[in-house]
């Protein structure tokens, strides 16, 4: 275990009027085996022994798998490591010396709460458009005895892996939302019990994507280089084929 010293430029905004700017700490000493969320525990003691105001960031879990943690750690949403979340990031990636500059993510549709907090209800918004199953499909067993194809059902379950951080819409320049939804959409396109809502939940989601102010997609990729479980971009592929299937479905219709 190593002791390290970093200096750390951290966006500090008392809230969504107010102006903000970065604020630079030292963090003191602090240990290569503590994760980055611990490291902002131990800073915000020492704020707030000295009479300042603490810095306010999202955590739950703290095991990588809620979605509830987000920061962009020198310009790379949950920071350098790749499939990491930011509270699965942990010191032993950084150098003695090092400058950490430390903000939250950047979207007009995830609107900045306090400091490192931003509102990311936009995805519990796309989600309420149709991303579930309201079919009945009766029991579990029964549910389950509908035969599935492994490699369709391993599609289905890698695009299930979403856990909604939104480091997809902080590493794309044009802020898009479609590795989300294209995920979401994905899971429940390639299962037999998402069949039957199938036409009505692309439109539905998409239109509520673009109504929230997500942009497009450019192909760039960072939203898949920046997803902590490696969301892959031919998910976009299947929701654009979604949605085209369902639009031409509705002008026949």
């Amino acid at each position: 275990m190593t002791i390290i010293h970093l200096t750390l430029k951290i966006w500090r905004q008392t809230g969504p009027e107010s102006k903000g700017s970065f604020k630079t700490y030292e963090s003191g000493p602090i240990t290569t085996a503590m994760s980055f969320l611990e490291m902002l525990d131990v800073l915000n003691e020492r704020l707030i022994l000295s009479g300042e105001e603490p810095v306010a960031f999202d955590h739950d879990c703290r095991e990588g798998i809620c979605g509830m943690c987000g920061s962009v750690i020198n310009g790379t949403p949950h920071g350098p490591e790749k499939k990491t979340t930011l509270c699965q990031l942990h010191m032993r990636h950084f150098q003695d010396g090092d400058t950490l500059v430390i903000e939250p993510f950047r979207s007009r549709a995830f609107k900045l709460v306090k400091d490192l907090i931003v509102d990311r209800s936009a995805f519990d918004a796309i989600i309420a458009e149709g991303g579930y199953v309201s079919v009945n499909t009766g029991g579990t067993p029964d549910a389950n005895a509908i035969p599935i194809p492994t490699f369709t059902a391993e599609q289905a379950l890698d695009a299930a892996e979403c856990i909604g951080c939104g480091a997809c819409v902080a590493a794309c320049p044009n802020a898009s939302a479609m590795l989300f939804v294209g995920a979401k959409i994905s899971h429940l396109a390639l299962l037999p019990q998402g069949q039957p809502e199938r036409s009505k939940r692309a439109l539905a989601m998409v239109k509520k994507m673009d109504e929230l102010g997500f942009g497009n997609c450019g192909n760039e990729k960072y939203c898949e280089k920046a997803c902590p479980k490696g969301i892959s971009i031919s998910n976009i592929a299947r929701l654009n084929r979604e949605f085209m299937r369902a639009a031409f479905c509705s002008v026949e219709e």
